[in-house]
């Protein structure tokens, strides 16, 4: 199980990673790990970075190297990882790698109540949603492909992403098919209920007796 955390918020991570490479202050901070798509790897909200900076200095994982002046722009804090800092990185990522978590993923949330819409409308939902992966998943072939120099240790989370994103492209694809194909089970109750506005009764007896034993 994964343990609770002084600073929890993945941006964090990505602070403590770039920063265990030199001292810099949150705008170069920033810049690097855009310029490293640090947004695609990790849910990242850059309007919180001095917030969370703040956080990893007053748990002692950052501390203050100096500071810095640009021209006529104000002057800048410049921020440098500390021992601890550098503890809490290897075992920020040990967990990371070690420990499977439950993520919940926007489709399955849609899954959960896929009820709401009828057969015919979700199938075309899902073609759209199988063209925009086709579309993502061969970005992201040629963008593996342009890098072909790079170590792959380097490149292991855009490998990862594409192996996702061609896994749910197979599963839609075969739930796309099911439905078109008129063989997936349910699929005659599920087109009653948006003909008639009834659900079944063997669906209203499966519901009661979840919400009873729940």
């Amino acid at each position: 199980m994964a343990k609770r955390r002084k600073v929890s918020n993945l941006l964090g991570l990505a602070v403590l990673s770039t920063v265990s490479q030199r001292p810099m202050h949150p705008y170069e901070m920033a810049s690097l790990m855009k310029a490293r798509g640090k947004d695609h790897d990790m849910d990242i909200k850059w309007g919180s970075l001095y917030t969370v900076v703040r956080n990893l200095e007053k748990h002692g994982f950052l501390a203050v190297e100096g500071s810095v002046r640009d021209g006529a722009r104000p002057e800048r804090t410049v921020y440098r990882i500390t021992d601890a800092g550098r503890a809490e990185l290897a075992d920020w990522v040990r967990e990371l790698i070690e420990i499977p978590e439950t993520e919940h993923r926007r489709l399955e949330a849609g899954l959960s109540v896929l009820g709401a819409l009828g057969p015919d409308e979700t199938a075309e939902l899902l073609r759209r949603r199988l063209d925009a992966l086709e579309r993502r998943i061969a970005g992201d072939r040629a963008a593996l492909a342009a890098a072909a120099e790079v170590p792959r240790v380097f490149l292991l989370e855009a490998e990862y992403a594409l192996a996702i994103a061609q896994a749910e492209a197979d599963w839609v694809r075969a739930f796309l098919g099911e439905i078109t194909g008129g063989t997936l089970e349910g699929l005659a109750m599920w087109r009653a209920f948006h003909a008639t506005g009834r659900v079944p009764p063997e669906i209203a007896e499966l519901a009661e007796r979840g919400a009873t034993e729940s």
